[in-house]
This record gives C-alpha cells, structure tokens and sequence, in this order.
C-alpha cells in the first residue's frame, strides 16, 4: 500500500465526503419505515444511489480504499453481537437457541452445497469447470448460504424496542450462527484451497486451523479484560466510545500484522478472526463483569452512526451491472436458501418444543444476509482469481436479495409475534381528554383542576363499586385488571394524556401499554422507586419523584418566583399552556407573522420531540407543540386558533 502525503490527503477528502453522503442517508432514511420499511433498507438505498453506478459520489475505486470503515463497523458490530449474549436472560430460551442453531446450520450448509453442485449447470461460470473446482465452488457457497447478519438484527429489533422469547431466540440463534459459520468457512476454505490446487487434502492445515481459532479466542478474552479496565476508568463517554471503536479496528490490524509476518514461515499466513475475538471480548464484558450496563449504554449510543456507514457503504460498493446478469441465477438460489431456512426452522421448533405460532413465523428474521456473507465472499474473490471476481457477483446478487426482502420479513414476524414495542401513532380527535389510574385525594383533586380547564376526565380504580364516594363531575371507570381491552373500552387510543398514580409495576404496564398501541403523546407518572426511573424515561413518560419534587419546587421558587407562581397557576387570570397545530391554514407561516394577542409570548416550539431555537422567521408546521404564556382568555383564543376541526 502506497503511504504517501498525497494519498493520505485522498483517504481524508474521501471520508469527508461519505461522511456527508452517510448524514444525507440518516435524513433519507426515516422516509422508508413510513412505507413500513425498515431504516436499514433506506441506508441500503441511498448507498447505491450515492454509487458509481447512479449519481457516482462514490466512485468504484474509492469503495476499497473506504474498506477501514467497513472493518471498525464489522467489529463494533461483533461487539453489539456479543453483548446480546447475556447468559441470565437466554437461560429460559437455551434449548429453542440450541436446537434452532444446529438445525439452521446443518440445513441451510447441505441443501445449499448440494443445490450448487447438482444445479451448477445452470451458473454460467461453474458449468464449466471440472469436479474438483465445482466441488470446491459447492462448499464454499454451502459456507455462506450459512451466515446472517447480527447487524440487521440488532438494528431492527432497536427499532421496534422489539422484546419476548421470538425476539430472544432469533438474536441467540443469529449471534451463534455468525460465529460458527467463521469455523466452518474455514474448514471449507482450507478443503477448497486443496482441491482447487489438486493437491491431496492436507490435515495439517486442520492443526493450523484449530491453532488460529484457539488464539482469536484466547485474544478475545484478553481483549475483554482490557475493554472492562477502559469502561472502569472514570473519562467522558464520548472518549470511551472512541477507545471501543478503535480496539475493534485495532483488531484487523493486528490480523494484517500477523499474516504479513508469517507469511514467510507458513503457507497462507497465520490469520486469526476478528468477528470471533470481538465477540469473545463483548461477551466476556456483559456476562463476567460489573460493567455491562456502561458497556450497553456505550454500545447503545454509538451503534446508530456505526450501521448507518456500513449498510450506506454496503450500498454504494454494489455492482450493479453484475447484479444484473447474475440476477436470475441469484434468484432460484434465494428460494433455495430460503426452502432450507424453512425447514431447519420448523426442525429446530419442533424439536425445541417452541409454540407453534412462533414456528410459523420463526424462519423469517433468518433470511437477511450483509457483513458477514460480504466479508467472505470477499476472501473467496481473492483466493481464487479463475472464478473469484465471477463467485462474487454471483453471491452478491443473492445477499442483496437478501438484504432487501429481508428487513421487512424481519419486521413482519416481530410484528406478527406480538413483540413490537415501538410507540404506536396517535391521532388527536379535537377533544383534549385524560385518564387518571389510581383513586385516591390527588387523582381527585388533579381531575376536577383539568375539568376547570376544559379537559374531560376519567378516573380508572380496581376498587368496587360502592366502596368509595364518587365525586361529582368526574367520570369513574371501575376495572378488573389492566390490560389492552380494558384501555380500548376507556377509548384510551384517542386519549391525549395518562396519569399514573398506582404501584410502579402496573404504571409501567399502564405506560407501555398505551406506548405500544396507542402513542399516547403525554403519559405522567408518580414514581415508587428508582429503579423503575430508567424503564420510564425510555417510553419517554414524565417522571415525578415524590421524594425530589418539593426541594425542586422550593428551588425554583426562591431562584425565580415570578415564573414558577406563573407556571403553578398562582397568577390571577394568567397562565401557561402547550398548544398543538392543528389546522393546515397555519402550517408555513413565520412567528412575526402570526397574530398574537398583545398579553401572549411564545416561550418554545417543540417538533419531532425536540426543542428548536426560535426567532421571528421561524416556520411553523403542523405537528408542532407550541408553549404561550398569557391571560387565560387570550390563551382560549390562541386555542381556538391552532385547532382544526
């Protein structure tokens, strides 16, 4: 490689400009889960549109000189893998992952190997050639046919907050399969390398092979000591995450270090596996230290900027010509490949005893193919010049099939299963209304307080009817338990706001409830303990703390008297109000020229769930939260005005 000043300069301009190609992809991406298309496909897209083949921001060359992003992405991704590996909560889903992985493993590498070889007639490129070759050609496409993407699995299931024993298995059964098809690519490799030669199988190579798969081990543990030290030392978040990326990118240097320098001693140079050492490192991490949590949250906080450069790469190195002639072929082998998941799925569920509704749907996460499979099919293309560049074309076509009918079968079947938590959409129907769960002397007081200001209250208790005096004016609603019916008969899917004032354990079932099915825009709740703060905050519900509350209160009245007695109401005729923009006529229209009455400021715009600075060329959209301060007759007007009915 040629380390010159000037193509130093080149790799900077390069990755400055995909840096700028991957933040255009962040923006674009978003507009494919509206179609019910997963984001990683919207990457994919706007990678081959970036590519030499469409607008040529990426030129062909280039997409190899950007291969170090691809290698810090496919580590950082064998850490997420690893750390999904959490013992204590795959213990109850350990015979479904075990069986599912052998069968998975077992079916999809023979019937893919002999599909190849007795179907070779119709590849152009293996058709040809003699026994030996097409044998080799057979176990090696068996090898990747094997392999699934862990990147697409975790990106998708953080997508949808997906959670339950489907959503366990497929992530067990996904992690394990990547890391046993790196062996058996090996095995298959060394048996390739013999045959392709014409040489007589040679078992050293096996001891070698053992040997390479013992240290990459061995390196992985002790790399996971060393990532538990880094998280353990008291530095910024941000600088910790850069530490993580670059002891995975370090990983592939070492790997390149170690073949050049046994090169001379060994046939085909001492190579460990950098997926199996930084899955080893990451699993060491979650299950043997006290620092998984920070290891997560590490993990957690990066891994959007790390996906969307691999899959935007991933898109922009597609050849699309090639995709094009090898297309047929690649598409009876797609079926193939996906009649073998099949029936490993229903083989592993059987066996596993899994419910049969989750056999049903079982095999569709394991279709989706990327790093992985692109990674070894990019050994094989250097291995073997005769049928290397044609063999890539040719399994590339298949993956990014793959990669495109995938995703969305991925999301299809977490849907399915029931185990899509992501927050569900919310419609307002013109009338602002409320639940609060929990009687007691604040739910009472809290509801006729909204009452007053023309919201319609229920309050929801499990006691029994007659056992309490009702208020008047309040509507009461006494349930049995708290569970999704009970909330559609409340009509909570058109309620803007939920109050919980219960026990922690059945506000949490409250809140996800009406997260997942309903989005409702506002859930509040009255915490018990800490450590339900976090579950909360991620359904992203207001959280107060009974036992913080009044300090801050007190805090704020001291330090800013005026704004807080106006915040509580405590100001005869004034107060604040959060409005939403509803009607279209609106939509457009700058602050300075939207007319206000003379007694109303505006203190902030909310849109998309963030604050944005305002100023008077500000535009409003419809969506957007507003927040006035005002009288409160001028507030009603202001009410009037953003509404739409």
């Amino acid at each position: 490689m040629n380390f010159s000043l000037e193509s130093y300069q080149q790799l900077v301009i390069l990755s400055l400009g995909f840096a700028v190609i991957c933040i255009a992809a962040t923006r674009i991406a978003p507009i494919f889960q509206k179609i019910n298309l997963p984001v990683i496909t919207g990457f994919l897209a706007t990678g081959v549109l970036a590519g030499p083949y469409i607008l040529n921001l990426v030129p062909k060359e280039s997409a190899h000189q950007l291969n170090f992003i691809n290698e810090i992405a496919l580590a950082f991704i064998a850490f997420a893998a690893g750390s999904e590996l959490y013992l204590r909560e795959l213990r109850s889903r350990i015979r479904s992952i075990k069986w599912n992985t052998f069968s998975q493993l077992a079916f999809t590498f023979v019937f893919g190997g002999l599909s190849v070889f007795f179907l070779s007639d119709l590849i152009p490129f293996v058709k040809d050639v003699d026994f030996n070759t097409k044998l080799s050609i057979s176990l090696l496409c068996g090898a990747i046919f094997v392999a699934r993407s862990p990147t697409s699995a975790i990106a998708i299931i953080n997508e949808l907050r997906a959670k339950g024993p489907l959503t366990q298995t497929v992530l067990g059964v996904t992690v394990l399969t990547d890391f046993f098809v790196i062996i058996l690519f090996a095995v298959c490799m060394s048996f390739a390398v013999s045959l392709s030669g014409g040489d007589r199988f040679n078992y050293l190579s096996i001891i070698l092979l053992l040997i390479e798969i013992a240290a990459s081990l061995g390196i992985g543990l002790l790399l996971g000591k060393l990532l538990n030290i880094i998280i353990s030392i008291r530095i910024r978040r941000y600088a910790k995450s850069v530490i993580v990326v670059a002891l995975g990118y370090s990983v592939y240097i070492l790997k390149a270090y170690l073949a050049e320098w046994s090169e001379p001693f060994l046939a085909h140079g001492f190579t460990i596996e950098p997926l199996i050492i930084c899955i080893i490192a990451s699993f060491y991490v979650a299950n043997y230290t006290k620092n998984r949590p920070e290891f997560l949250s590490l993990l957690d906080k990066t891994f959007p900027l790390i996906y969307a450069a691999f899959f935007t790469l991933t898109g922009a190195s597609l050849s699309l010509y090639a995709l094009l002639d090898a297309s047929l072929v690649a598409l009876l082998f797609f079926f193939v490949r996906v009649l073998s998941i099949i029936a490993g799925n229903y083989f592993g569920g059987i066996m596993s005893e899994d419910p049969w509704p989750q056999i049903h749907v079982g095999w569709m996460p394991y279709i989706t193919q990327a790093g992985v499979a692109l990674g070894l099919t990019a050994v094989v293309s250097s291995a073997f010049p005769s049928f290397g560049p044609d063999f890539a074309a040719f399994v590339i076509a298949i993956v990014v099939i793959n990669e495109i009918v995938g995703p969305p079968l991925f999301k299809y079947a977490i849907t399915k299963a029931g185990e899509n938590r992501n927050k569900g959409s919310f419609k307002f129907d013109g009338v602002r209304d409320a639940i609060i769960f929990g009687f007691e002397s604040q739910s009472v007081s809290l509801a006729l307080q909204l009452i007053n200001n023309g919201w319609k209250v229920q309050i929801a208790t499990r006691k029994k009817p007659g056992s309490i005096e009702e208020p008047d004016g309040i509507t009461m609603r006494y349930i049995n338990q708290l569970d999704l019916e009970t909330l559609k008969l409340m009509h909570a899917d058109k309620t803007e706001a939920i109050v919980c004032l219960m026990s922690d354990r059945r506000n949490l079932e409250a809140c996800e409830l009406a997260y997942k099915h309903f989005g409702t825009p506002d859930m509040i709740v009255r915490l018990g303990e800490r450590s339900y703060y976090d579950k909360f905050l991620a359904l992203g519900a207001r959280v107060v703390d009974p036992s913080t509350a009044i300090v801050s209160l007190l805090d704020h009245f001291v330090r800013s008297p005026q704004a807080t007695s106006l915040l509580l109401g405590m100001q005869p005729g004034q107060d604040t109000r959060d409005m939403e923009l509803l009607d279209p006529s609106l939509h457009g229209i700058t602050l300075r020229d939207l007319r206000l009455p003379s007694d109303v400021l505006i203190l902030s715009i909310h849109r998309g769930g963030q604050m944005i600075i305002s100023h008077g060329f500000t535009r409003l959209r419809v969506g957007d939260v507003v927040t006035f301060v005002g009288s409160t007759e001028s507030l009603n007007a202001m009410q009037l005005k953003f509404d739409h009915y």
